[in-house]
């Protein structure tokens, strides 16, 4: 297993990878950035800062998130929410074929591994209002801004 810290515009971004692929990339208020990257996450890396440059709207690094057969359902599922767009918890759902697992929906979301990848920045409220996002609404915000097709003052 292999970690790297870098730098990005919403905090310093935390990446692990193991012999079966990435399996996390999170964000943190606070860290020391690495100055070496180690070769398994340079790929990762790259396309990390191509998207936050503009200059990229999917990823296709190897993947390994842990977790339950149902939130790997729900990342998965997170991988058809198209770029610059979004869904709220609710289509999510049914999406999912149960409209009454909501709840399980959103806290799967909150346990996404994949900070970016798996786009659970991309789910918001039925009513259009952001909401349930872990790593802060502020951070939320700037990525759905970020992705927007049309540069505006602000969306929320």
């Amino acid at each position: 297993m292999e970690t790297a810290f870098i730098e990005s515009p919403l905090g310093i971004t935390k990446i692990v990878v193991d012999e079966n692929g990435i399996s996390e990339i999170s964000v943190l208020s606070e860290g020391v950035i690495g100055t070496e990257i180690p070769p398994q996450l340079q790929e990762c890396v790259s396309q990390l800062h191509e998207y936050f440059t503009g200059k990229r709207n999917h990823f296709n690094f190897k993947l390994n998130p842990l977790g339950t057969d149902f939130q790997q359902r729900v990342w998965q599922e997170l991988l058809n929410i198209p770029f610059g767009k979004t869904m709220s918890y609710l289509e999510l759902s049914k999406k999912l074929g149960d409209v009454k697992a909501i709840r399980a929906v959103a806290s799967a979301n909150g346990r996404n591994p994949l900070w970016i990848v798996f786009p659970c920045h991309r789910v918001i409220g039925t009513d259009g209002s952001l909401i349930g996002y872990a790593g802060g609404l502020w951070r939320k915000k700037w990525l759905l801004e970020h992705e927007s097709p049309s540069k505006q003052q602000s969306l929320f």
